[in-house]
């Protein structure tokens, strides 16, 4: 069954960091995180990962009466923002969650698990 990890991030530790200089505990992280990845990679469980980009590069369109209306960003005010993502492919969902555990571990930052619609699509967390 495969789910979307979210990986999400302060927005203040996002906009207080610099793009070209990351911190020691942010390199420490991203290198945890590699070899996680690699050990995923491996066993055939991670499908696709990517960091996202900065949010103020986003934009938000929405329909409205008859138009469809592009925003900037995607909400204001946020405390977190999405920051990555990964598509994972396993056993089911404590297997998901395990993964997400790890990810959380090595990242500190907060993941939501997401069901992928597919063959699978209806059954609860519960039942896979």
């Amino acid at each position: 069954m495969k789910y979307l990890l979210l990986s999400y991030t302060p927005m203040a530790e996002w906009d207080s960091s610099e793009p070209d200089t990351p911190s020691e505990d942010a390199l420490e992280a991203f290198a945890i995180y590699e070899r996680f990845q690699a050990e995923l990679m491996a066993s055939g469980e991670l499908v696709a990962t990517e960091g996202l980009g900065h949010p103020s590069m986003s934009r938000t369109l929405r329909k409205q009466a008859d138009a469809v209306v592009v925003s900037d960003g995607p909400f204001a005010e946020l405390k977190e923002v999405l920051a990555s993502y990964a598509v994972i492919d396993c056993s089911g969902y404590d297997r998901a969650v395990e993964i997400a555990r790890q990810v959380v571990a090595a990242i500190g930052d907060t993941v939501e698990i997401r069901p992928i619609m597919g063959e699978d699509f209806g059954e609860s967390p519960a039942q896979t």
